[in-house]
């Protein structure tokens, strides 16, 4: 925890002179989703406080926020600790990425549309796997889900789909072997941006469908055996 604290001191000049709950939440959310804080980790108020420069109470709201973002999990008597899923969770994370994504792509109308985002997201997961570096591969991927949700225009859906992409940043964390959980979207991303390029909103959203579909299948059946039906909320 020591090694982490010093890390998370270095965000302390995002927050600014106008400290705020939302943005300490902002800073631990990336955090989480970046393996920082693995599942299970408990958090301690004093070390983060003190690391992040901010009050007690600003940052139990932030834990609060974040509870209800389902990527924290408060234990009576015990303390705040970042999720460990269940198999059920993450099986209702991808319900929910498939009736966005999906619709995403099947609203898009006429090309051309703005793939700038979707392409530097390939490009950045070919980097991290030409370097071997597969927990980036898994940053990168997630990078590309984001920004195509992105291409519908709208906060709202941005702002829900960041708290999934969290979450599934959850059950990536507890994956022994990102390699082979990750490999495979590398060729499957570019094949869904290479039809979008060529304006096949109908066939990207085929593709999409059956990615997700096997994206599913793939985490659930390693993530069940790492955690089980019944994954903890926190560590035993």
């Amino acid at each position: 925890m020591a090694e982490q604290l010093t890390g998370l001191a270095d965000d302390r000049a995002l927050l600014g002179r106008t400290s705020t709950a939302e943005r300490v939440s902002d800073i631990l959310r990336s955090r989480i989703a970046d393996g920082y804080f693995p599942p299970g980790t408990r958090l301690s108020e004093d070390g983060i406080g003190g690391a992040l420069g901010v009050s007690r109470n600003t940052l139990r709201e932030a834990f609060r926020l974040l509870t209800h973002e389902r990527l924290l999990v408060h234990e009576l008597n015990r303390g705040v600790f970042v999720r460990v899923l269940t198999v059920e969770d993450v099986e209702d994370i991808y319900r929910t990425r498939s009736l966005v994504e999906c619709a995403v792509v099947r609203g898009l109308g006429d090309p051309p549309y703005a793939l700038d985002g979707l392409s530097a997201a390939v490009t950045e997961g070919q980097r991290a796997a030409a370097g071997d570096d597969w927990k980036a591969v898994g940053t990168a991927n997630i990078h590309f889900h984001r920004e195509l949700v992105s291409l519908a225009g709208s906060e709202r859906t941005d702002e829900l789909m960041r708290s999934v992409f969290a979450e599934l940043r959850l059950a990536f964390h507890v994956v022994d072997d990102p390699h082979a959980l990750h490999e495979p979207y590398l060729s499957r991303n570019r094949e869904l941006l290479q039809a979008l390029e060529r304006g096949d909103s109908r066939g990207a959203e085929r593709l999409l469908e059956t990615y997700l579909t096997d994206s599913l299948e793939r985490v659930v059946e390693v993530y069940r055996r790492r955690v089980g039906d019944e994954g903890p909320c926190s560590p035993p």
